[in-house]
C-alpha cells in the first residue's frame, strides 16, 4: 500500500512551513477571517502575508487584494474563510494561481448531515482528486507550526515560546486549539505542530501523521480521532513510525460500522468494534489513552524519557501514604517494584537511622529535603533491576535541582509525581522548564510508566520478528477458491467448510457423510466407537440449538436412534433447509477445546479471533484478537493472552497441549482470511481440539460463510 505521495508530503510541507500566506475572506472584525489574518500576521517578519477581500484595500496593515489570482505571487498556503458556496470557486483560483496548499476553515459541508452539505463536499473531493491540489479541511480551525511560531489558525488561542518534540493531529479543531493547547500550556508540555484535519475531504489524519514521522525534531505523535478515512493507510503509517522509533499516542472516540452482520458465528458476536480497535492498536504499537491529560502526559514521558534499561520501578517519597498509594497503583498496572538489594538497603538505612526505613517504595521523611537525598536516589536508581525512578514529592528545598542533576547523570529514567499545588510557580515551574516528565495522580503515573515499558518491549519484538507476510496460493488452494466462486453459495455445510480448511493445512476429524441410518452404523463401525452424529447443512449453522447433534454414541442401536432424532429435529427447526446428510465423526479425546475464527470489520478488514473453548468463551468472553495476517510470534502472544490457555500448558496432571501446532493453525487461518480476497464473510472453527504436544490439532466443527 502506498501510504504517501510526494505531492501530498510537499503540500503539507508548504502548509506547515510557508514562506507566504494568503487569507481569503480576511476581515478587520473578530470573526474567523479576522482571527486567521491576525494570527498569521504575527509571523509577518518571516512570512509574506496577503489579505484577500474585494471589499477592502487594507486590513490590519496588510495590503488587500480582490482575489487569489490578483496576488503578486503564488502563496505557499491559502487560508479560506468564505461562505461554503464560494469555497470551490476559491480553490479553483488557488489551483490556477499554482498555490502550494490550502486550509479550508469554512464549514457547511458534510458535517451538516444534509444532502446539500454532502453534495458540496463531494464536489470538493472531486476537485481535489482531479486537480491534485491539496487541502486540509473543510470545517477545521487550521494548522500551527509551533516550533517556528507560524499560526495559520482561526482559533483565538496561540502561544509564544513553549515548543517541544510532540506533534499533535486532531480531527477536531476546537479540541486541538482548546483543551489540548490550554492543558499543554498549563503543564509546560511543548508541541512542535498543531494540526486540525476537519472533514478530511482530501488530506487526512494519516497523511499528517506520515509527514510528522519524517520530521526529525518530532519525537512523539499525539492524535485525537473519531474515525479513520482509511484505517489501513493509518496502520501502514504506524508500522513506519515503529521502524523509526516514533511512538503514536491516540485518543480514539466514536464507533465505526462493524463489518460483521447479525452474525451466524460466535466469532462476530464475541467482538465489539471498540475491542477490535484496542486489539489492533496494541498489535501495531499505537498507544491508546482515554483523556486529554493522559495523552499529553504520556506523550511527554515518551518524548523525554529514555528507553527503560530494565522493567523495574523504584519509588521514593517524603510520605509513607503517598509512596504506598503510588506502589498500589503501579502494582495494579502490572508494574514491578523490585525489592532493594543489600547495598541499597544498608546505605539508605545508614542515612535514615530511625526516621524511616529502606524499602521500595521508600518513605524517607524529611530526608527528601536534605543534602543526603541525592545519595538516596542514587542508591535506588542503581539497583540492577530498576529502570525508572519515581520521585513522589513536593519539590521542597534543593530537591528539584538534585533531581535534575540525577536525570542528567544517569542512563535510567527519572519521573516526578508532583504532590503539591499545581499553581506552584517555583519548583514545579523549574521541573516543567527542564522537561522532567511530571504526573499529578498516581493512577496516571502508573498508566504512563506501563505504556512506556510496553511500547519499547513491543517495538523490540516487532523489530526482531518482522511483519507478517502472505505466502502465494498453492495449487490446492487455487482450486478451492475457484470452486467456491463458481458455486455461488452463501454458506457452506460443515463438511464443505472442513474441505476448505484442509486446503490450508488444517486437519479435521475423521468422518463420513451418510444418508441413512444403516449407512451411519456402517460408518461408525469403520471409524470406531464412540462417534458423534451431526446434521450437515449450510442452512443450519447452529446445530446444537436445532437438536441436530448427538455425541458419545457407543453402539449401533444408539447410532440408529440418533440418526432418526437428528433428521426429525432438523426438519422441525428448518423445514426448508437443504440437507447434505448426516456426518458420522470420530470423538476426539484427550485434547483442549479452543475456538478460532475470522470476522470482517468494514474499516479494519479481516480480524482473527482465538479464545477458550466450551462455555468459557461465551460466559467470560475470554478471547484475543489480531488483524490479519499474523506472524507466528503474534499467534503465540494471542495464546498467552487468553486466560483459559493455562489448560494448554498442562493443568492438574494433564499433559501440555501442542501449542506450536495451535500457533501454526492461527497463522494459516490468518493467511486464509487474506487470500480469500473479500470472498469470506465469517469463519468459525469451534471447537478446535488441541491435542497433547506433538500430536497437532483437529477441527471438530467448522462454519464458513461467504460474502453475499
Amino acid at each position: 500500500m502506498e501510504i504517501s505521495t510526494a505531492d501530498r508530503m510537499q503540500s503539507i510541507h508548504k502548509m506547515l512551513n510557508p514562506r507566504s500566506i494568503a487569507v481569503v475572506g480576511a476581515t478587520p472584525s473578530g470573526s474567523y477571517g479576522g482571527r486567521l489574518l491576525g494570527a498569521v500576521l504575527k509571523a509577518k517578519d518571516r512570512v509574506r502575508v496577503y489579505a484577500v477581500n474585494p471589499k477592502y484595500d487594507e486590513i490590519m496593515g496588510a495590503v488587500c487584494y480582490p482575489s487569489v489570482t490578483a496576488l503578486p505571487e503564488a502563496p505557499d498556503l491559502v487560508g479560506i474563510v468564505v461562505p461554503h458556496r464560494h469555497v470551490l470557486d476559491v480553490l479553483r483560483e488557488c489551483h490556477e494561481k499554482k498555490a502550494g496548499s490550502a486550509v479550508v476553515i469554512s464549514a457547511g459541508f458534510a458535517e451538516r448531515a444534509t444532502e446539500a452539505g454532502r453534495e458540496s463536499q463531494r464536489q470538493l473531493a472531486a476537485f481535489t482528486k482531479e486537480s491534485c491540489f491539496r487541502i486540509a479541511g473543510p470545517n477545521c480551525l487550521g494548522v500551527a507550526n509551533v516550533r517556528d511560531d507560524i499560526w495559520a489558525t482561526a482559533s483565538s488561542r496561540t502561544l509564544d515560546g513553549l515548543t517541544g518534540p510532540i506533534g499533535l493531529v486532531c480531527q477536531s479543531g476546537a479540541t486541538a486549539f482548546g483543551p489540548f493547547l490550554v492543558r499543554a500550556v498549563d503543564s509546560g508540555i511543548g508541541l512542535s505542530h498543531i494540526i486540525s484535519t476537519g472533514n478530511e475531504v482530501d488530506l487526512d489524519f494519516a497523511d499528517f501523521v506520515r509527514y510528522l514521522v519524517d520530521d526529525p525534531e518530532t519525537r512523539v505523535i499525539a492524535g485525537f480521532v473519531e474515525g479513520f478515512k482509511d484505517v489501513g493507510k493509518f496502520l501502514a503509517v504506524a508500522e513506519l513510525a515503529a521502524e523509526r522509533g516514533k511512538p503514536i499516542v491516540l485518543i480514539k472516540i466514536g464507533r465505526s460500522a462493524s463489518g460483521a452482520r447479525a452474525a451466524q458465528s460466535h466469532t462476530a458476536a464475541l467482538t465489539g468494534v471498540d475491542a477490535r480497535y484496542d486489539a489492533v492498536f496494541r498489535q501495531y504499537g499505537v498507544i491508546r489513552v482515554q483523556d486529554y491529560d493522559e495523552l499529553l502526559e504520556i506523550s511527554h514521558l515518551l518524548a523525554h524519557n529514555r528507553k527503560p534499561v530494565k522493567r523495574g520501578i523504584a519509588v521514593v517519597s517524603h510520605s509513607g501514604g503517598i509512596s504506598s498509594l503510588t506502589a498500589d497503583m503501579c502494582g495494579q498496572a502490572g508494574l514491578d517494584l523490585p525489592l532493594l538489594g543489600e547495598r541499597a538497603r544498608d546505605g539508605i538505612n545508614a542515612i535514615l537511622k530511625d526516621f524511616g526505613w529502606a524499602a521500595n517504595p521508600a518513605d524517607v521523611t524529611g530526608f527528601s529535603r536534605s543534602e543526603q537525598f541525592p545519595q538516596i536516589m542514587e542508591l535506588m536508581i542503581s539497583e540492577p533491576e530498576v529502570g525508572t525512578l519515581v520521585i513522589a514529592s513536593a519539590g521542597a528545598g534543593d530537591q528539584v535541582e538534585q533531581v535534575l542533576s540525577l536525570r542528567d547523570s544517569t542512563a535510567k529514567g527519572v519521573v516526578f509525581f508532583w504532590t503539591a499545588s499545581r499553581g506552584d510557580k517555583a519548583a514545579l515551574a523549574r521541573l516543567k522548564s527542564a522537561n522532567i516528565p511530571i504526573f499529578y495522580t498516581p493512577d496516571k503515573l502508573a498508566r504512563g510508566l506501563r505504556c512506556l515499558i510496553d511500547y519499547y518491549a513491543w517495538r523490540d519484538q516487532r523489530l526482531a520478528g518482522g511483519i507478517a507476510t502472505i505466502p502465494p496460493l498453492t495449487a490446492a488452494q487455487q482450486q478451492t477458491l475457484a470452486q467456491l466462486r463458481a458455486s455461488g453459495r452463501a454458506a457452506l455445510a460443515e463438511s464443505a467448510g472442513k474441505q476448505v480448511l484442509a486446503a490450508w493445512g488444517i486437519v479435521g476429524t475423521r468422518e463420513q457423510a451418510v444418508q441413512s441410518a444403516a449407512a451411519a452404523v456402517e460408518a461408525a463401525q469403520r471409524l470406531g466407537y464412540p462417534v458423534a452424529l451431526k446434521i450437515d447443512s449450510a442452512d443450519i449453522p447452529h446445530k446444537t440449538e436445532a437438536g441436530a447433534v448427538c455425541l458419545g454414541l457407543r453402539d449401533a442401536e444408539a447410532v440408529r436412534k440418533a440418526y432418526g432424532q437428528i433428521m426429525a429435529n432438523a426438519a422441525r427447526y428448518a423445514p426448508n433447509a437443504t440437507i447434505s446428510g448426516v456426518l458420522v465423526q470420530e470423538m476426539v479425546a484427550g485434547g483442549v477445546e479452543v475456538i478460532v475464527g475470522v470476522s470482517y470489520d468494514a474499516q479494519l478488514g479481516a480480524m482473527l479471533l482465538f479464545g477458550s473453548g466450551g462455555v468459557m468463551v461465551e460466559v467470560y468472553n475470554d478471547v484475543a484478537l489480531r488483524r490479519c495476517p499474523v506472524t507466528r510470534a503474534a499467534a503465540l502472544e494471542m495464546v498467552a493472552e487468553v486466560k483459559g490457555a493455562q489448560l494448554l500448558r498442562g493443568f492438574r496432571g494433564q499433559p501440555p497441549a501442542d501449542i506450536n501446532a495451535l500457533a501454526d493453525t492461527l497463522v494459516s487461518v490468518s493467511h486464509l482470511a487474506m487470500q480469500f480476497a473479500g470472498q469470506l464473510a465469517e469463519l468459525d472453527i469451534n471447537p478446535l481440539m488441541v491435542l497433547p504436544a506433538g500430536q497437532g490439532v483437529k477441527a471438530v466443527d467448522a462454519l464458513v460463510v461467504l460474502q453475499a
